[in-house]
């Protein structure tokens, strides 16, 4: 199993090219399952969750092409299968993505319950009571999910309980086929859910309230193929921000837009990180000290729960104190005790952590055990005295694109070793 050794204490400066985002990819491919046109994607990025999702897609009979040198997906064809097995959807949380699209589209679908990181429970209760509420028939049997709909779904008002952004993007693809028209209130509002509204616009779909938490959907007979560029990815490119801010550099933040950060900007700057929106990217260099600031996750525009960890590993060397609160997932904290093997002072209590930020960190070996928990030690050890090994670090290749040699190119001393 592969390590990642980083040797702290250099300064990251250069430019890095963000990649396709991983939390659009996903659902976008799934949009190829609503048409018996070609959807090409371009800007998708390389990782080992939208490979996932692209075999979960041949599935259900699909060709699925991805030129990584062109960053490019082609899915072609019509679903003959309407069975998501469990063995491709135990990787992946957003293989649920799949449900409402063979729904809207066939009348059918078996879909295994999803997995994932294991960063907390993620109940699907929110899609299987939407896709109820617009006369799906739906029956869980041994982890199996089995939905069906005589004739077509039909439109509904589904006010969600809390916001969610997997049951918003689904029940979406769902109405876009449905007869009549749909209302999702309280719909999550993340940059991710624009862009796979605008991708399913651009195939004949009718949507109002983009970008808003209020969408209304008004289903037609098909919808046609299409060609989408992904949006940039807000969660690497905050990585690389702390990244670079930890290390006291600069780094040019390429195709990405300050928009799409929503609350992580202000905390950033608060923290004395200085964020520019400039002609092709977001600079971001550290001003001075590093300064504690108080954060607390929330569905976008707010403090993105995604970003959590890497945020609390710049926070550990940050003068003062700061806590760090978690709203949206209960168990993604456990990146706690290995920051701490290097020397991080925090305390976590339930769904809080104090962090004292400290002087300095050192290297040690520690353990990944969920993605960006990976990453906030890959973070902490840019800074460390020392030699870092990060284990486990097959977690990182699901969202993170060669991570190692985008660091190494700006300045860090990193290397893969193979395990």
């Amino acid at each position: 199993m592969d390590r990642i050794r980083i040797r702290g204490g250099r300064r990251l400066e250069g430019r890095i090219a963000i990649g396709g985002a991983k939390n659009a990819a996903l659902p976008l491919m799934a949009t190829a399952l609503l048409t018996q046109e070609a959807v090409v994607l371009t800007n998708a990025p390389a990782l080992a969750d939208v490979a996932t999702m692209g075999h979960l897609i041949a599935q259900h009979g699909l060709t699925v092409e991805h030129d990584k040198a062109s960053r490019r997906i082609l899915l072609d064809g019509a679903a003959t299968q309407f069975e998501a097995p469990y063995d491709l959807v135990r990787k992946m949380r957003a293989s649920i993505l799949v449900l409402g699209p063979l729904l809207a589209r066939f009348g059918q679908a078996r879909v295994s319950l999803p997995g994932g990181c294991a960063i907390g429970t993620r109940p699907v209760d929110l899609h299987l009571k939407g896709l109820e509420q617009m006369g799906a028939v739906i029956d869980l049997d041994s982890g199996y999910i089995n939905a069906k709909v005589d004739g077509r779904l039909k439109g509904a008002r589904i006010l969600f309980p809390q916001v969610s952004v997997g049951a918003t993007e689904n029940l979406l693809m769902a109405a876009t086929l449905a007869e009549g028209t749909t209302q999702l209130i309280n719909a999550a509002r993340e940059p991710e859910i624009t862009d796979l509204a605008n991708c399913l616009i651009s195939m004949g779909a009718r949507i109002e309230g983009v970008g808003s938490d209020r969408l209304t959907i008004h289903g037609v007979d098909s919808l046609h193929g299409t060609t989408h560029a992904i949006l940039p990815d807000r969660i690497e490119a905050g990585t690389f921000a702390c990244a670079g801010a930890i290390t006291g550099g600069e780094l040019l933040l390429e195709g990405m837009s300050l928009e799409l950060f929503g609350a992580c900007t202000r905390s950033l700057r608060e923290a004395g990180v200085e964020m520019v929106q400039e002609e092709d990217g977001v600079r971001c260099r550290r001003l001075n000290g590093l300064h504690g600031v108080d954060v607390m996750t929330e569905p976008f525009p707010g403090f993105a729960t995604d970003m959590q960890a890497q945020f609390m590993a710049l926070m550990a060397v940050a003068e003062g104190a700061s806590m760090i609160t978690e709203t949206i997932f209960e168990n993604r904290f456990m990146h706690v005790p290995e920051l701490t093997r290097m020397g991080a002072r925090i305390n976590a209590h339930g769904s809080s952590a104090i962090v004292r930020g400290v002087g300095r960190l050192s290297g040690a070996p520690v353990m990944a055990t969920d993605l960006r928990a990976s990453v906030s030690l890959i973070i902490a050890g840019l800074a460390a005295e020392g030699d870092t090994i990060v284990n486990r670090v097959y977690h990182l290749d699901r969202g993170y694109e060669r991570i190692e040699a985008k660091l190494a190119g700006v300045g860090a001393d990193i290397e893969r070793m193979p395990g």
